[in-house]
This record gives structure tokens, sequence and C-alpha cells, in this order.
């Protein structure tokens, strides 16, 4: 669902915006960063980050590299290169601390240069144990579109998701739309 969202994210709302410089990994290739132990091996791999304002990274709580898609649970680190922070969104607080401080690490390697960790203990808490990739997907969206894309390039943006009010079920439905969506389209280019 998560690589879904980005995807959805890329290419139908990002490419509106051709001057932004801001990086969606997926969530094989956070993954596989947090598990590789230099992360510089990974360049080749990885978008060149020259140019990159802000990253997203959905960071999972997997620690077996040999079992795909394992994990429990899903939470948001995004990288504010300009600024030097890494934000983390943990919806159910503090769950993926140690990951997204592991991650942190890994893109600051990458990077070349070093990132303040912020764990934002306001971040929207889930109810229940199943909601945390549909959390992941709409504050990735609300933070991209709502927070970095509309904002004036003078001004400081707040990426606090402090009183955000998350709706799973709107959620839900918003992501069967989108694959409906896609579903369409492939259709429309078969026939």
């Amino acid at each position: 669902m998560i690589g879904l969202q980005i995807t959805y994210l890329e290419r139908e709302q990002l490419c509106q915006y051709p001057s932004s410089h801001i990086v969606l990994l997926r969530p094989s290739m956070a993954f596989m960063l947090m598990q590789t132990p230099d992360p510089l091996t990974l360049k080749e791999a990885l978008p060149n980050f020259t140019l990159t304002t802000h990253i997203f990274l959905p960071i999972n709580d997997a620690r077996n590299v040999s079992v795909a898609e394992g994990g429990s649970h899903w939470s948001l680190l995004l990288v504010s290169v300009i600024d030097g922070v890494a934000f983390h969104y943990d919806s159910l607080t503090p769950s993926n601390y140690n990951e997204a401080m592991l991650a942190t690490r890994k893109i600051s390697q990458l990077l070349g240069r070093p990132l303040r960790f912020m764990n934002l203990e306001d971040s929207p808490q889930q109810e229940n144990s199943s909601d945390c990739g549909v959390y992941v997907c709409i504050q990735m969206r609300h933070l991209l579109l709502k927070r970095l894309l509309s904002a004036n390039a003078r001004e400081k943006v707040s990426m606090s998701m402090g009183g955000k009010i998350v709706d799973a079920n709107g959620g839900r439905k918003e992501m069967l739309k989108i694959i409906e969506t896609f579903r369409k389209e492939g259709e429309r280019r078969r026939s």
C-alpha cells in the first residue's frame, strides 16, 4: 500500500512541480539502506541526492533480510536535507524509534552531513494495531502536498502533525480509488 501511494504521489502530484527536489524512497529502498553496513555502497542504486531538499522514507521494524515483507509496524521519516533535520512520525510512539534513528544515521552517512533527529511526540496516534501503513500514507501525502509543495520558498514550514486528525477509514477508501484509477488506466492502455 505504501509503495502504491508513493507511485501515485510521484506520477500524479510531484510531477506537477518539476522544480521541486523531493525524493520519495520506496519501502524496499529504505529497508535496504537500513540493513546495509556501509550505505555509501548503495550510491549507484539510490537516487542522486545532490540537489535534493527533502527525502521521505517509510520505516519498518523488520530486521530479518531473508523474510520478504517482514516486520509489524510502519512509521515515516522525513529528512529535510536543507535544514539538516530528520523528522520521525510514529503512530505507535515509540515503536520505531530505534529503526528511525538507524535510518537517520545511514542517510546522514550517505548525504555526507550530520542530521539532527527529532522524534515528533505530537504525531497522531492510531487506535488499533493495523492502521500504521494508512497513517504513513496519509501523513506523507499531507506533508508533501499541504506543507512542502504549497509553501512559499521564503517561509519556514512547520513539520509538526500535532492536532492533525487522521481518518484511517477515509484513507483506505482513498487508496481504493487510486487502485481503481490505475486499474482503469491499465484497461484503457490494453484496449
